[in-house]
């Protein structure tokens, strides 16, 4: 499915999503404003990848329910297809599963702790010195995970916390992994909170009320900080921190 920007014709960039009714929330959203046309496919539903990117401005895949170890033939092919923007250098990001297939695609390891603990709800970021030669980075992220990644070889560390270490990479010049979510409107939070209320007894999650009362408070900087995160990946605009 195809959506026009306003303006700005050219390449549209590639959105994966992975359930009938997921949306690109605030990414699909900036991007139409920044320009790009969006390109959406489910290969969850048929939809097939293109083989080579050079008709796109880059690709962006978005999480899911499902684990990027799982044995669905969607996943391997959606894992395998990284090659695809590797080889050709095109610029990719990759958000919670779709930094995860990032990270097998690498020859790293996707799975829980061992303790069981998740990420479900705000949680503290520390951006890496790496990191903070980037970019500003915000001081707390949203989740929704119960899987971390191991960091490929050869890949930047930008950003880290308590829970699960690797939250945010860099591998090569143009590939970019992200383990939470900024990319939530307030109504896909509100979904998140209703049909993901059976998770928020795992360890370590925390309850609806504080996802909701979280947001009013560490929304605005998450979303300003977005939008010059895609200008880095998409753009190559580097905001050097202070």
């Amino acid at each position: 499915m195809m959506i026009e920007a306003p303006r700005r014709g050219g390449r549209p960039i590639l959105i994966v999503l992975h359930q009938e009714r997921s949306s690109p929330g605030r990414v699909g959203q900036m991007l139409l404003e920044k320009g790009y046309d969006l390109d959406i496919r489910r290969p969850v539903l048929g939809d097939r990848l293109p083989s080579t990117l050079a008709a796109h401005a880059g690709a962006v895949i978005f999480g899911g329910p499902m684990s990027a170890n799982d044995p669905e033939e969607f996943i391997k092919a959606e894992t395998d297809w990284l090659k695809v923007p590797l080889k050709e250098n095109r610029p990719y990001l990759g958000i919670c599963l779709g930094a995860q297939l990032l990270a097998r695609h690498l020859g790293a390891k996707v799975k829980a702790r061992d303790d069981g603990k998740t990420e479900i709800g705000w949680y503290g970021l520390q951006p890496t010195e790496r990191g903070r030669l980037l970019m500003h980075w915000p001081q707390m992220v949203y989740h929704f995970h119960r899987e971390g990644f191991e960091l490929p070889h050869g890949a930047e560390l930008l950003a880290t916390a308590e829970t699960y270490p690797n939250q945010a990479y860099r591998y090569g010049a143009n590939a970019w992994g992200l383990q939470f979510h900024a990319e939530l409107t307030r109504a896909m939070m509100q979904r998140w909170v209703v049909h993901g209320e059976h998770r928020f007894c795992m360890p370590n999650a925390q309850q609806g009320r504080e996802h909701l009362e979280g947001r009013m408070i560490f929304d605005a900087a998450l979303k300003a900080w977005l939008s010059q995160f895609l200008d880095l990946v998409f753009e190559g605009k580097q905001a050097i921190a202070a």
